[in-house]
């Protein structure tokens, strides 16, 4: 059986938007294409009813590109136990409530079991300062945290 992935927002953000002007920006918009044309093929990707919601926000074209991007990827199951496992990661990370939508992600992929959790994400995701207390936290209420990381960490050598 292949590694779990879960793809969050940022990731189909990434590869359904113009290359940026940015020069970090489009550097990882590649390195964003690279893994999802060379290495996605090596995991089980999943995603949620939070990705779907978010990619359905915004100018028409851009949602029903990125809707196609995601319409063949499995969804993982909205529980209770996700939604209460993220007001949990809101109160203790401390997450502030405007990240609501980021601690249901790292809730669903952390109660599912998945084993990564694929984000460009980097202010309350996949934070070198906050991914230690997302962590405590997970083992605390008994789950395995999955390895947040960006494509360019999940990239096989």
């Amino acid at each position: 059986m292949s590694s779990t992935v879960y793809i969050e927002t940022s990731i189909i953000g990434y590869l359904t938007s113009r290359p940026s002007r940015d020069l970090i920006t489009a550097a990882n918009q590649r390195l964003t294409h690279d893994w999802w044309n060379e290495h996605r093929e090596n995991f089980d990707i999943f995603i949620s009813q939070f990705v779907i919601d978010e990619c359905a926000v915004g100018d028409a074209i851009a949602i029903k590109e990125r809707l196609e991007m995601i319409s063949d990827i499995r969804q993982l199951d909205v529980t209770e136990a996700v939604e209460d496992f993220a007001e949990v990661l809101v109160q203790q990370v401390p997450l502030p409530q405007k990240a609501e939508v980021d601690a249901l992600h790292i809730a669903i992929a952390t109660v599912h079991g998945m084993a990564h959790l694929l984000t460009w994400n980097c202010t309350h995701i996949a934070n070198a300062i906050l991914r230690p207390q997302i962590e405590a936290i997970c083992r605390t209420y008994d789950y395995e945290p999955p390895t947040i990381c960006t494509p360019q960490e999940l990239m096989e050598v």
